[in-house]
């Protein structure tokens, strides 16, 4: 077909000077009008012109995809190009699609292009939002909008869930919503969910809407009651993580849930892994393998909680991750047997990202003077807010050693760790009178400077 197309192109086509000038190629305003080109009598060399003068396609894309296209209305064409670049599309933008989708050059601009980009920009989609959205799926741009978007407002999607549903999955746009969707809505619905739980689900995981209701999405919830024992449990465990309602539950969740059932795990703690990060259990079983491993041999029991806290932890890095956090420490003067040491006395330590390490770390270490080893001792130290709790507690300490109420032996792991009522009670309250800036500290209004007392006996 290629060798046809070539054969019936002018000579002034098939010639092109040997250096062209791509100084302004694609910039729309150095195209040429159709109206201005030849007027060739072979219909084909008229659309590798326009595609090469209009939409900015190099000559060999022109010739590949104008056995796709029949422009029989250049001014209709002309005006698709316009209503692209009058929406923020930028002539790279309009040439991509081109490529994915040249029959859209000839789509119906009156009846269906016009309206449905109304529709999106209702949606509050342009520019190079509109252009990602419709690089995704072109053919959206064909398809009756209004009806699609109309579906997801009257079952109380609000337009913002619509225009991340729609960025997310345009291709939804051209199913058949009663046939297709409806049902998929009833289903929800039918497990327990409300009409607003539904709507947020569908918006965070789109996806859920492409699989198949009884091939897929049923058969799915059939696995997880038998896992998970109750419908209340499975509607936990949904409401927990909406992922788990694309996951392979046959081929990688059961495997990995024997697996750890193998080792001697109970069911109570399985389950308890399952709420509290269900993807953790959705790993590629030879990954998962490898970590349930790697825990058993740091010496984990099977039958404590801190063991499938190591595998939610270790299931959330990757091996360079995992590195990268390790030499963080490291950089902190940590050994590897403390670090060892700090993980299997608080796995989660491992969970909190290389910033946050480096930010608490610096903390503990330069603002309050403590030692590295002290911390690997108390990891827990690493899981609380440095903004919002630690820091404030340490502001009202200030206020307090710097007035001579309390001693400077404080114990600084006890004082981050007691509940807030605790802490409340034993260093504000009983402090606020006698010294009001206390209770200004504790709400973080008061800088904090250090602690007037050597933490390296700590």
């Amino acid at each position: 077909m290629l060798r046809f197309i070539c054969s019936k192109l002018p000579q002034k086509l098939r010639h092109r000077p040997s250096k062209p000038n791509h100084a302004n190629f694609f910039s729309t305003s150095s195209l040429k009008p159709t109206s201005e080109l030849p007027n060739p009598k072979d219909p084909q060399s008229l659309i590798v012109s326009f595609l090469q003068n209009s939409c900015g396609l190099s000559f060999e894309s022109a010739i590949l995809y104008s056995n796709k296209l029949n422009i029989e209305n250049v001014k209709n064409t002309n005006s698709v190009l316009d209503l692209l670049r009058n929406h923020g599309l930028t002539q790279t933008h309009i040439r991509n699609l081109i490529r994915i989708r040249p029959p859209l050059l000839s789509a119906d601009l009156e009846n269906t292009l016009m309206p449905n980009m109304k529709v999106f920009e209702s949606l509050g989609f342009s520019g190079s939002g509109l252009a990602r959205m419709l690089s995704k799926y072109p053919a959206v741009l064909e398809c009756d909008a209004h009806a699609a978007v109309e579906f997801f407002r009257e079952h109380g999607f609000s337009d913002k869930q619509i225009k991340t549903l729609t960025m997310t999955c345009p291709e939804l746009y051209v199913y058949n919503a009663q046939k297709i969707l409806q049902p998929k809505l009833e289903f929800f619905k039918s497990l327990g969910f409300s009409d607003l739980e539904i709507t947020k689900l569908l918006s965070i995981e789109p996806y859920i809407l492409k699989r198949s209701l009884e091939k897929q999405i049923i058969p799915c919830i059939q696995e997880l009651r038998r896992f998970l024992g109750t419908d209340k449990n499975v509607l936990k465990a949904i409401r927990r993580c909406y992922g788990v309602l694309r996951t392979d539950v046959v081929h990688i969740l059961q495997p990995n849930i024997n697996k750890l059932i193998s080792h001697g795990v109970p069911q109570s703690l399985v389950l308890k892994l399952f709420f509290l990060r269900p993807l953790s259990l959705h790993i590629c079983g030879n990954r998962f393998s490898e970590i349930v491993n790697e825990v058993m041999k740091l010496g984990f029991d099977p039958n404590c909680l801190k063991f499938v806290l190591a595998i939610l932890s270790m299931s959330l890095n990757s091996k360079t991750l995992w590195e990268q956090k390790v030499e963080a420490f490291r950089s902190f003067g940590l050994s590897d047997d403390e670090i060892c040491s700090a993980f299997k006395r608080q796995p989660l330590c491992m969970a909190i990202s290389e910033k946050k390490i480096k930010k608490m770390m610096g903390f503990f270490v330069n603002k309050l003077k403590m030692k590295p080893s002290m911390i690997s001792k108390s990891p827990i130290l690493l899981l609380h807010s440095l903004e919002k709790r630690i820091i404030p507690r340490c502001s009202v300490l200030q206020v307090l050693m710097f007035k001579g109420l309390i001693k400077e032996d404080i114990c600084i792991p006890y004082m981050v760790t007691m509940s807030e009522r605790e802490f409340m009670v034993k260093f504000v309250s009983k402090y606020q009178n006698e010294v009001p800036d206390v209770v200004r500290a504790h709400q973080g209004k008061i800088e904090f400077q250090g602690l007037p007392m050597a933490m390296e006996k700590f």
